[in-house]
C-alpha cells in the first residue's frame, strides 16, 4: 500500500508499561507484516496516524496536529486489558508516511504571495493517499479509525469510503466549524465541501456548530438544502439534559444508512487542538456521543483530529484519545 509505514512491535515495545498480574494493550493488540493479511485478519477495527498539520496550515492555522499521532501511542499500549476492552479486536496498521510532505512544507516561503495554493497541492497529493488506503481497509470490511492531522483529511476519509461502498455516504461531524468554505486550493477548512463537490458525500450534519466562526454565506448554504444540517453549541448547552436525546436524533437521521464519524477536537472546550476554544463540550459529552456511535453498524469509519498536544499537555492529549478510541471500540 502507498504511503503506509506498517508498525512492528518494535516501534512502541519500549513504551510498554509491564506490571505483574497486568496485561496491556500492547501486548496483545494485533498487528500485520504486510496489507494483504488484513483479508483474512478476524479482527474488526483498523488504526493508523496521519501525523501532519499541513492542512491546518493550508487554512492559516497553527501547526502542531502532526504530534498527535505519536503522542496517542503511548497511552494507547497502556490501557489495561479486562473484560471491558478487547485489543484483540484491533489492529495497529502504522502510519501514512507524510515526512516528506512535510518537509517539503517546511521549506516553503511564507512570504511567497503563493505560499497557501502551495500547500494545497501538497495537501491533494495527501489526499490521494488517504482516499486510496480508506477504500482498501473499507473494501474489506474493516473499519478504520483514523487519528488526524488536521481535518483536511475528511476529503480523503469519505472519498475513500464512497469509493469502497461504491454510493455517496452520510457524515456526523462533532465540530466548532463546518469546513465547508470555499473551493479554493485544499486545506483544513474545506474538506467536506470538496467531498460534496466530487459526489461522495449525501447528508452531512455538523453537531456543536459555533456561531461566532461561520461565515453567513455558509449558514445560507446548509439552510438551502435539507442535506446539509447544523446544531449550534449555543444552543444545545443551553439544555445539557437533552444533548443525549437531541445528538440521538440526528444521529438517526444521518446513521440510516452508512456514514463516517469524525470528531474535531476543536469541539471541545480548552481541549489542545489548532483551534481551541474556551466554549464547547466536555470529555464525558464527547465520550457519550462515541459511545452511542458505536452502537450503529452502518458506521464506516471513525477520525479524530485537530488535537495539537505538546510538551507540556502531550500525556494528558493521549490520554484523552485513548479513551474515545477505546469507547468506539466498545
Amino acid at each position: 500500500m502507498k504511503g503506509l509505514k506498517l508498525y512492528k512491535k518494535s516501534h512502541f515495545e519500549k513504551l510498554i508499561s509491564k506490571r505483574k498480574g497486568e496485561t496491556k494493550f500492547g501486548e496483545k493488540i494485533q498487528l500485520i507484516d504486510n496489507f494483504d493479511e488484513l483479508a483474512s485478519h478476524p479482527a474488526k477495527y483498523v488504526i493508523f496516524g496521519i501525523p501532519e498539520d499541513i492542512g491546518v496550515r493550508a487554512n492559516h492555522g497553527k501547526a502542531g496536529t502532526s504530534r498527535a499521532w505519536e503522542s496517542l501511542i503511548n497511552a494507547l499500549v497502556n490501557i489495561q486489558v479486562n473484560r471491558f476492552n478487547d485489543p484483540e479486536n484491533l489492529i495497529l496498521l502504522g502510519q501514512l508516511d507524510c515526512e516528506e510532505l512535510m518537509e517539503k512544507a517546511s521549506w516553503m516561503d511564507e512570504s511567497d504571495p503563493n505560499y497557501f495554493p502551495k500547500l494545497g497541492d501538497l495537501v491533494k497529493k495527501l489526499d490521494l493517499l488517504v482516499a486510496d488506503l480508506v477504500e482498501a481497509i473499507i473494501s474489506l470490511g474493516k473499519v478504520p479509525v483514523i487519528i488526524g492531522g488536521g481535518h483536511n483529511n475528511a476529503y480523503g476519509n469519505i472519498k475513500g469510503a464512497a469509493k469502497a461502498l461504491k454510493t455517496p455516504i452520510n457524515a456526523m461531524n462533532i465540530d466548532a466549524h463546518t469546513d465547508l468554505r470555499q473551493l479554493e486550493h485544499r486545506h483544513s477548512g474545506n474538506g467536506f465541501s470538496y467531498a460534496i463537490e466530487g459526489g461522495f458525500l449525501n447528508k452531512y450534519c455538523v453537531f456543536g456548530l459555533h456561531k461566532n466562526y461561520t461565515p453567513e454565506y455558509i449558514f445560507k448554504e446548509m439552510d438551502a438544502t435539507e442535506n446539509l444540517q447544523y446544531r449550534l453549541v449555543e444552543e444545545l448547552l443551553e439544555s445539557p439534559g437533552d444533548l443525549s436525546h437531541t445528538f440521538s436524533k440526528e444521529l438517526e437521521n444521518i446513521g440510516a444508512s452508512k456514514f463516517g464519524f469524525e470528531l474535531d477536537c476543536d469541539a471541545i472546550a480548552n481541549f489542545p487542538s489548532s483551534a481551541k476554544s474556551p466554549s464547547g463540550f466536555n470529555i464525558e459529552q464527547v465520550r457519550s456521543f462515541i459511545r452511542k456511535v458505536s452502537k450503529n453498524d452502518d458506521c464506516c469509519y471513525f477520525h479524530i483530529c485537530e488535537a495539537a498536544p505538546d510538551e507540556t499537555n502531550a500525556p494528558q492529549v493521549a490520554k484523552a484519545l485513548s479513551y474515545f478510541i477505546s469507547d468506539f471500540l466498545s
